[in-house]
């Protein structure tokens, strides 16, 4: 018997034609997140992934936790392989459950089959009846429960024979690298990180823009937006982080333009620089954390003008999202704790008393015309500095 991981996957079955390059690039983010753990042997088998090793020192348990972290697989189980025989099927059966009832105390169960080896002499409903005497007879303890069983012991019949109990749900989403490259604008916040996080599952690569205004922020802020930075790339096969020094642009926004209308024009100045650092690496569009009405920023009039500041499409997928489904993901891939660090970013250094919230194209722009654009954003574009996380 080996023990090895079965990896599922699932909207990739839906790829046709595309289908073969989408579980190219699966496999090989999947060997990129476990380098460094072991040698180990991947494979594709009928719409499946194995993971194998004979390494000693490979630590399967570690390669479980990172698989979770690698968008296109569905789900996965330890299990055990064995040659397609029906005794190689009993044994295994046996000793599976023997360690379960073991370990865990288990004293109900079901088994479920499936034959993708139409020349084996058993169909899945007789290997189930057949596999389920053997192990009622075996240990006497166990009942058959189809219902709600303590557990179920999967057997499937392919090029081998897998047995396994267990199922662990993971990222899902498509393989990071088959959806193009966007600009993540990533502030130190617990909005921003979710929505690169949701874009990242569509198979986009990330890069981020982090706008630093030193000496009004400090390092701190800057440490925790990279170590979100970090946080995130474990999940994204690595990202670049462009560091843009901000203070300039916003004393000059907050000395020459109407204070209402600040929070809008400094947004607004974030964008295009974010589109000019997104087209020299690639990019295709611009993802931001706003969410509809949350803030002075955020409403359907302030989006429309911020958006005008850019050509590039600008991706919102938090737009519709209350700030309890944000923190239930932030939670859930490890920014939260991170996120709410009290070290304030550039957002709030100069924020207005009574700031816009329903503000106008025509005097927006009438109201930028005082301000040197050009000499600002290559200035700001030509000190950034670049971070790259693996």
């Amino acid at each position: 018997m080996e023990n090895i991981i079965l990896i599922r996957y699932e909207e990739i079955f839906l790829k046709g034609l595309n289908r073969n390059l989408f579980e190219n690039r699966l496999v090989k983010n999947i060997k990129r997140q476990l380098d460094g753990i072991g040698v180990i042997k991947v494979t594709r088998s009928q719409s499946r992934i194995y993971i194998e090793s004979h390494d000693p020192g490979f630590d399967y348990e570690e390669a479980k936790e990172r698989l979770k972290r690698v968008f296109g697989v569905a789900s996965i189980s330890p299990v055990v392989k064995v040659p397609v025989s029906y005794e190689a099927i009993k044994d295994a059966a046996v000793a599976i459950v023997g360690d379960l009832i073991k370990r865990k105390g288990y004293r109900t169960f079901k088994v479920e089959a499936k034959r993708g080896d139409k020349s084996f002499p058993m169909n899945s409903p007789q290997i189930c009846a057949d596999l389920g005497g053997v192990l009622l007879d075996r240990f006497t303890e166990l009942r058959v429960n189809v219902h709600q069983p303590d557990f179920i012991l999967y057997v499937e019949v392919r090029d081998y024979s897998y047995l396994y109990s267990e199922i662990i749900p993971m990222a899902k989403g498509l393989p990071t690298g088959t959806g193009g490259k966007a600009t993540l604008l990533l502030s130190g916040g617990i909005d921003s990180p979710v929505a690169g996080w949701m874009i990242a599952k569509r198979g986009v690569e990330l890069e981020a823009v982090y706008f630093h205004s030193y000496p009004y922020t400090s390092e701190r802020a800057r440490d925790k937006v990279v170590k979100l930075a970090e946080i995130l790339s474990k999940w994204c096969m690595g990202i670049k982080l462009h560091i843009v020094p901000f203070t300039e642009i916003q004393l000059e926004i907050n000395s020459k333009c109407p204070q209402d209308y600040l929070t809008i024009i400094m947004r607004r100045y974030m964008m295009k620089i974010a589109q000019r650092i997104a087209e020299k690496g690639g990019s295709l569009g611009l993802i931001t954390g706003e969410a509809i009405g949350q803030v002075a920023s955020q409403t359907m009039e302030s989006m429309l003008v911020t958006n005008h500041a850019v050509t590039m499409p600008v991706y919102r997928p938090c737009v519709g999202m209350d700030k309890n489904e944000v923190i239930e993901i932030a939670r859930r891939i490890e920014t939260f704790e991170t996120s709410i660090l009290p070290y304030e970013d550039c957002c709030t250094v100069f924020v207005a008393k009574h700031p816009v919230t329903r503000p106008f194209l025509d005097k927006t722009l009438e109201y930028e015309k005082v301000l040197d654009e050009e000499r600002l954003i290559t200035e700001a574009v030509n000190q950034t500095e670049v971070v790259e996380l693996l």
